[in-house]
């Protein structure tokens, strides 16, 4: 096998400039998956039927549609029922596709993050006189959110890779960057192997700062 080393060398500080595109969408999406995450998993929590009913339908449909597949939905299916969604960037809707799929499963991972706390808890914060919007915010969310850490950061991990699937809509990422130089250049191994690996350093620096705020946030519940 002839492996181009000079070409691989040359493909690392071509593709970078693209990073951050893919950092961008990535974190966006997770920030707006979280706050709609944790809304539903709040309001599922308060056990009403039709409420439940409601958002166990949308976990359900948002989890079974492919990430390529609900992108092209929003894409290129809604403006023909909205005309006023025809401007909508490529970027806002691979944003909008991956807040509502991972909110879908942050929804659940918050919901347990939630059931882990002890009841009793709850309970003696309202007996002492605290609201239970006092006691939510000032005794179970943040046990809540401490538990539901590790597997929030390993959804970030997953959209961060899922975010590829933009360049289906012309955004123009990491993986985009890799076919332009492949259309060029027809070095295929050699440029996803470089596109490959800047995915795989990102996920081990964030890794990396995730265990550090995992310490820092568990702390104050060591035994």
């Amino acid at each position: 096998m002839n492996f181009n080393v000079n070409y691989f060398l040359s493909v690392f500080p071509q593709i970078l400039p693209y990073l951050p595109v893919t950092l961008f969408i990535a974190v966006v999406s997770i920030l707006f998956a979280m706050v709609l995450g944790l809304t539903i998993a709040l309001l599922r929590n308060n056990k009403i039927i039709i409420v439940d009913a409601i958002f166990s339908l949308f976990i359900s449909l948002f989890r079974g549609i492919p990430s390529v597949v609900l992108l092209f939905i929003i894409y290129y299916g809604l403006p023909q029922i909205f005309p006023v969604l025809k401007h909508m960037g490529a970027t806002t809707a691979a944003i909008v596709c991956f807040s509502l799929k991972y909110s879908a499963y942050l929804a659940e991972i918050f919901r347990a993050g939630l059931a882990s706390v002890d009841p009793g808890q709850k309970e003696a914060g309202l007996t002492s006189g605290l609201s239970t919007i006092q006691v939510y915010r000032n005794i179970i969310l943040p046990q809540a959110l401490v538990n539901a850490l590790p597997n929030t950061g390993n959804m970030f991990i997953s959209l961060l890779k899922d975010s590829s699937v933009a360049f289906f809509v012309g955004v123009q990422e990491l993986l985009a960057a890799g076919k332009m130089l492949t259309a060029s250049s027809f070095l295929y191994f050699e440029t996803y192997l470089a596109v490959g690996i800047v995915y795989w350093l990102t996920v081990v620096a964030y890794s990396w700062l995730q265990k550090q705020l995992e310490h820092k946030l568990s702390k104050p519940y060591y035994r």
